[in-house]
């Protein structure tokens, strides 16, 4: 008989997890609450569902986001094989046609032999380990507020909350093509139209937008809400707060841009980038906001090109939920303090509840995790993640017991262990990184195959 895993939560972590475990032989439990129990920014009840932007960021070799790619790549990821398939374009970065790809990943999950979806609520991580071999929880920020108090219960109360920000959605035929632009930034145009749509500010409709912007009314928040609110996700308003001129040097930056109208670089501008493979509407890139839906529809429309902008969904505020990793996660992602021990089977964490930032980084903490389950059913030790490669350094910095003040963290060269010799030049510097990872890659995937942590070839749920 195969063990049995129960996985909480078919976001891109528990879907990762899900398909990594079955594929290996393990029975798989994966239990999701929607649609049973909605969340405030889904819209269905399907895998892998993203509710912010739909981009998965870059994809080059030498950046921090594209040495994930490859990390998922060569360990065979299926949620960035489903990506892949459901590419739309985006210049140098990986974006996705929402719909089309949870649905992808919905399906595989379906068809999979040793998969049971389960569609209820987990409120007891004592009740969901019952009958379990291990136990992954996965359930992301949005944790209902059952199971979220019974982890603080378990992990003693080191649970932290903030807010983040998700940015509108405007449909494509409601924009007034005759005052933007399509280029991606520093493209000249010889290689065929770019992958955004740019809204071109002059300084005085930039100076007028900003005025109504930081005016305008927005979303009531509590004390600690507000306190909270991650940093890293700060709303196009509250950026604006911080100086007249802080978008133009953030979200609304025109650097690499030329209107093709002036010739010129514009005084600001917003990019708009396709959230289907159809381009039948379009992200507004960077402003994730707390306004009211009025002010949201009153505001945005003073951008040109948008005057009559129809938006198909609103900028939301939602509640982020994520454990104190350094205190409470080994580099296993197990829950590793003795109250763990009463609940009958070891527990993983992976996505965002382990405070790691970003859709690739969910699916990496969701791949890791199933290697650790694998490697504890199976009676082997799992091979520690080298430090050289994106995840075992945003690994290394998540579970650090030095970390103080933890907030989530997304991969990027600064966490990085430096190089043997110093390279002056930055581009030449990111490729040693990515080549240096991908060396420490090959070494750990060895190590991976030789404890018979790989699993067969081919896909028995294709």
């Amino acid at each position: 008989m195969p063990e049995n895993v129960t996985i909480l939560g078919a976001g891109l972590a528990g879907s990762e997890a899900a398909l990594q475990l079955a594929d290996r032989g393990f029975r798989v439990r994966l239990v999701e609450m929607r649609p049973g129990k909605p969340t405030p920014v889904h819209d269905t009840d399907a895998c892998a569902e993203l509710v912010c932007s739909n981009s998965l960021k870059s994809m080059k070799p030498e950046s921090a986001a594209g040495m994930l790619k490859a990390e998922l790549e060569a360990l065979g990821s299926h949620v960035l094989a489903a990506a892949r398939r459901h590419a739309v374009p985006a210049g140098g970065a990986l974006a996705v046609d929402r719909a089309a790809f949870a649905r992808d990943v919905t399906e595989r999950i379906g068809a999979h032999p040793l998969i049971d979806l389960v569609r209820e609520e987990a409120t007891s991580l004592k009740a969901a380990a019952r009958g379990a071999d291990a136990l992954v929880v996965a359930t992301g920020p949005l944790t209902s507020d059952a199971l979220a108090a019974d982890l603080a219960a378990v992990a003693g109360g080191a649970r932290l909350a903030f807010y983040d920000a998700a940015a509108p959605i405007v449909m494509a035929d409601s924009l007034d093509e005759g005052l933007l632009f399509r280029q991606s930034r520093y493209e000249d145009g010889s290689e065929g139209e770019g992958d955004y749509l740019n809204a071109p500010f002059s300084r005085e409709e930039y100076d007028a937008f900003i005025a109504e912007l930081v005016a305008a009314e927005r979303v009531v928040l509590r004390d600690f809400e507000s306190r909270d609110l991650f940093q890293a996700c700060q709303p196009i308003e509250e950026i604006a707060r911080k100086g007249a001129d802080a978008p133009r040097f953030g979200p609304l930056k025109p650097v690499g841009l030329v209107d093709p109208r002036t010739g010129r670089r514009p005084w600001a501008a917003l990019q708009l980038r396709a959230e289907d493979a159809h381009g039948s509407c379009y992200n507004l890139v960077g402003f994730q906001t707390n306004l009211t839906f009025p002010e949201q529809r009153r505001v945005f429309r003073m951008i040109p090109g948008l005057a009559r902008a129809e938006f198909a969904r609103f900028g939301v505020m939602h509640r982020n939920t994520f454990l104190d990793a350094p205190r409470l996660l080994d580099e296993r992602l197990r829950l590793a303090i003795p109250a763990s021990a009463a609940l009958g089977a070891p527990v993983f964490a992976a996505g965002q509840l382990t405070g790691t930032e970003g859709y690739c980084e969910a699916v990496r903490s969701g791949l890791h995790a199933a290697l650790a389950v694998a490697a504890e059913l199976s009676g082997v030790e799992l091979p520690p993640l080298p430090r050289e490669t994106a995840f075992g350094a945003l690994l290394a910095w998540a579970t650090s017991p030095d970390a103080t003040d933890y907030q989530p963290m997304h991969v990027n060269f600064g966490i990085m262990e430096p190089l043997a010799t110093r390279v002056r030049n930055k581009r030449d510097r990111y490729a040693a990184y990515a080549a240096r990872g991908a060396e420490a890659l090959a070494g750990y995937s060895a190590l991976l195959a030789a404890r018979g942590l790989v699993p067969p070839a081919g896909e028995p749920h294709a």
